[in-house]
């Protein structure tokens, strides 16, 4: 993983995750605003789990790359069985792409034992989650690579959103029907995808080096180091700057994208209703029309309510199988 390639194609992966989950929560909750529920994944109609096959395939490739393929020998152990220094950071990434492989596999399992409460299966597969999650914060927290670098301040901050990732995961367990941890979690999903991406164009990429540092092959794999504490403590502020740019333009699309989401599916589930209302209308003729709609507000007084949004709900199902 420590390459420009090596933090890019992962953090494309998450990147695309993140927008596919933050794509069918808001067109769900735009669908169905008083009776949302979120999902831990979404299928799509040509093939149930394209979702859950794709992290299994990118984490098999993240898998083979780091302890296969990219090593000296492609093996990453020396002659007599033990792992060498500069192979620990390997086993630490491949061990957090087993723990999403895993999270995958089981979400699928979960998915076709008929048995299951299906609220026990969302809860499952959300704890299997947010293990991958945890996973993930524990090896980049006690990363083998350097903690005190320009690259340990990337990692840091990759941290924090790798935390909220984790909590909102947690939390979506408890509390399913509130958007907001649904709308958060997919973003905080996507901005660490965005985050990887940059830190592999920003380590990796010698133009981009700043001032007074300059890259350096060290136990196998290159780092950034800095010729002075002053170049450090600069690179590791513009590093700061970088990462508060990005949680603005992220933020800015995320609220953009709600209101456009909300305005396009919203004004379909009003026309859609409205549509309806004209049909009974014509085939009822006008006087007829306003007894049933006089029978509705009665029933609605006897406790029976006919609102839209079991229509919305059902109309939200089968977009998202789309």
């Amino acid at each position: 993983m420590g390459t420009l390639v090596g933090h890019v194609a992962p953090g494309f992966a998450f990147f695309a995750l993140g927008l596919w989950h933050l794509f069918n929560h808001v067109k769900l909750h735009a669908l169905n605003p008083s009776s949302y529920t979120s999902f831990p994944w979404f299928p799509t109609s040509k093939f149930r789990y394209l979702e859950q096959v794709l992290i299994m395939v990118c984490s098999s490739i993240s898998i083979s790359m780091e302890l296969f393929i990219g090593p000296a020998g492609h093996q990453p152990f020396d002659p007599d069985g033990t792992i060498p220094s500069n192979h620990l950071h390997n086993f630490e990434h491949s061990a957090i792409s087993m723990t999403f492989f895993v999270y995958a596999a089981f979400s699928i399992v979960l998915d076709r034992i008929s048995n299951i409460n299906p609220i026990a299966k969302s809860s499952l597969t959300q704890l299997l989650g947010a293990v991958a999650f945890a996973q993930q914060l524990f090896l980049f927290h006690l990363h083998s690579a350097d903690h005190m670098g320009v690259e340990g301040q990337y990692h840091l901050l990759l941290q924090s959103a790798i935390v909220v990732c984790l909590v909102t995961t947690l939390m979506g367990i408890g509390y399913p029907k509130i958007f907001l941890v649904s709308f958060t979690r997919s973003l905080s999903i996507l901005y660490q995808g965005l985050w990887l991406m940059v830190m592999g164009y920003m380590l990796w990429t010698p133009e981009l080096i700043p001032k007074g540092c300059f890259i350096h092959l060290e136990e196998g794999h290159q780092v950034v180091r800095c010729s002075s504490d002053e170049a450090l403590h600069r690179a590791k502020s513009l590093v700061n700057i970088g990462f508060s740019w990005a949680l603005i333009c992220v933020t800015i699309f995320a609220v953009s994208f709600y209101l456009v989401s909300v305005k396009f599916y919203g004004e379909k589930v009003e026309y859609s209703t409205l549509e309806q209302r004209e049909d009974e209308k014509f085939e009822l003729g006008d006087d007829d029309f306003e007894d049933v709609e006089s029978q509705k507000g009665q029933s609605k007084l006897h406790g029976e309510p006919k609102s839209f949004i079991h229509m919305g709900k059902g109309y939200a199902i089968m977009d998202i199988e789309r």
